[in-house]
């Protein structure tokens, strides 16, 4: 991964047309989508998910069942559908369980995603929440999901969030290098508590500003609502499009919370790829390139995920309709 800046940033942003950031993301729930590419829409939607547990009840056992939701999370695919589904993304675990997850997942290609940074708050001293993402890592986390402070973003301190956002994104990049793997960051705005869309934007440009090619910013914890909503996401896409065509760097995107069903999930994935889809190709003709397609690399489980549970059983109850013509009921899928 490349380097992070040398200090703190603290980008200049642009205001937001709330007005038609509505109505653009209104829009995307309008498209057509032919049952074929519906089909290959649910299948990468499933690819993308990240399934999360996050209670006060979690226990190893919890967590093993979970895990083997996520390599397997329809048991009788290849019976009803021909095939095997793809697995999940990642778990997400608090760091007590991150050992428990890695051994569970250890050889599948599922990520452990672990929450850390005094999270839900972000309130914890800083020295806390680093030592928090260390011992994460330490665990076997390869994905940090940071929270950050609010209260500091909302009261103007923005170089303080630029440099926790930076401190935790070093801690995340030595430990990786040490350890001769990859470990990926995703930063938490906390949309629903910040108030403006011109405030999503500014706190996505500082997260941006201050972590790594292949990092990732994030909507929500799930703990707050509103969660994820499609204006608020496609702020934060424009921002990583802006991002790209300015730096060349691909910065990924979660939204996470309140997105429950298969049909929210394709309306996503057509906003990614009519916000996204064409950038790739712009930024290499700018660049003089004469090689490479059109495809929107954001398209992948590498820069998109969904942080919503919920979400998988009504994909599959959707996958299985597409297969069969009829619905099953929800008993006839494990819970996550």
């Amino acid at each position: 991964m490349p380097a992070l800046p040398d200090a703190p940033v603290v980008p200049t942003s642009p205001t937001v047309d709330a007005v038609m950031a509505e109505r653009r993301a209104a829009g995307f729930t309008t498209r057509s989508i032919k049952a074929g590419a519906k089909l290959a829409g649910l299948k990468l939607a499933l690819a993308m998910t990240d399934l999360t547990t996050l209670e006060g009840k979690d226990s190893p056992e919890k967590v093993r069942g979970l895990c083997r939701k996520a390599v397997r999370p329809f048991e009788r695919d290849e019976e009803l559908l021909g095939e095997r589904l793809p697995h999940v993304a990642a778990i997400c675990v608090y760091p007590s369980m991150v050992a428990v997850a890695a051994e569970a997942l250890a050889g599948t290609g599922v990520h452990v995603a672990s929450v850390a940074t005094g999270f839900p708050s972000g309130q914890y001293p800083l020295a806390v929440r680093l030592r928090d993402t260390e011992q994460a890592i330490e665990a076997g986390a390869d994905e940090i999901d940071m929270v950050i402070n609010r209260g500091a973003f909302l009261s103007g301190r923005y170089g303080l969030v630029a440099e926790e956002i930076r401190e935790v994104a070093a801690v995340c990049d030595g430990m990786a290098r040490g350890a001769g793997r990859e470990v990926h960051l995703k930063v938490i705005l906390e949309t629903g508590e910040l108030e403006t869309l011109d405030n999503v934007r500014r706190a996505s440009d500082i997260a941006i500003a201050n972590i790594r090619d292949g990092d990732f910013i994030k909507t929500s914890t799930g703990k707050v609502s509103p969660a994820a909503t499609m204006p608020v996401t496609l702020v934060m896409l424009e921002a990583i499009r802006d991002e790209f065509l300015g730096s060349g760097r691909h910065i990924g995107m979660k939204p996470a919370g309140g997105i429950k069903t298969a049909k929210q999930a394709l309306h996503y994935l057509v906003m990614i790829q009519e916000t996204l889809g064409a950038v790739e190709a712009t930024k290499r003709r700018s660049d003089g390139a004469t090689e490479g397609g059109a495809g929107c690399v954001w398209l992948s489980p590498r820069l998109f995920r969904f942080g919503a549970s919920s979400l998988v059983n009504d994909l599959l109850r959707q996958l299985v309709k597409q297969a069969t013509g009829r619905y099953t009921a929800a008993y006839d899928f494990s819970e996550a």
